[in-house]
């Protein structure tokens, strides 16, 4: 027999809940959604680090009850948490040298600054990407994206040799254009190992400002910094002749 028309109301009621939870789930799902999930996310891990302050691991020390290994892994995992909440890299950097001493501390700081790096990438490919990628319609910002995204390791590996960007800001730029993880990955373990070393050992000799190592390392800070701004701003120069 053919079903009634109340049959037919029974069997047809349940489509529009399907319908209303599949709008529901795109809108929530959509590129805009995703961008203001990032920005509640670098917020409130921006409002935790004033909380918490890991400025004081380089007057207070580390915790007594951390030691060993446990203590190196933690930091590694603090210092990629700081990276992408904003906290300077040299902060930190200057901590795990007086932490840790110049060789595990050069360790801690490069393995939390590539754990930072990924997690701000991560973070931006799969929360701002689709966002962001259509308004890259000025100039600038298409020959940044175009660079990015065609020559990615060699220029990752540029920027964090000389400094004249910020990490972070660095970290989204890739993260926003086509740069792959892989590239991505080794252009920043091998890009800040000179001026991360340069911090760390400034931190671990920080008891003897006057001896010939520290001045070293700072003077090798100031070098790339100087360079670093002169590349960035001849960057700046060459993206706005395009």
């Amino acid at each position: 027999m053919p079903p009634t028309a109340a049959a037919r109301t029974e069997v047809l009621a349940p489509a529009p809940p399907r319908g209303l939870a599949a709008r529901l789930g795109r809108r929530l799902l959509s590129p805009w959604s995703r961008l203001s999930l990032l920005l509640v996310l670098l917020a409130g891990m921006g409002a935790s680090v004033l909380l918490l302050e890991p400025q004081r691991l380089l007057s207070d020390g580390w915790p007594k009850q951390l030691g060993g290994a446990a203590a190196l892994l933690v930091f590694v995992a603090a210092y990629g948490l700081c990276c992408v909440a904003f906290v300077p890299r040299p902060l930190m950097s200057l901590a795990a040298g007086a932490l840790f001493g110049s060789t595990l501390g050069l360790v801690a700081a490069v393995g939390g600054s590539v754990l930072g790096a990924a997690l701000s990438f991560g973070l931006g490919r799969m929360l701002g990407q689709d966002a962001l990628r259509p308004l890259l319609r000025g100039r600038l910002l298409t020959a940044v994206d175009g660079q990015f995204s065609r020559h990615g390791f060699r220029t990752l590996l540029a920027t964090r040799l000389f400094p004249g960007v910020p990490f972070l800001a660095a970290n989204y730029c890739a993260a926003v254009s086509r740069t792959r993880w892989l590239p991505f990955l080794l252009a920043t373990g091998i890009g800040i190992i000179p001026n991360t070393g340069a911090y760390v050992v400034a931190g671990a000799r920080a008891s003897t400002p006057t001896s010939p190592v520290f001045l070293f390392a700072m003077g090798f800070i100031a070098v790339t910094g100087l360079a670093g701004g002169a590349v960035a701003w001849w960057k700046r120069e060459k993206f706005r002749g395009r």
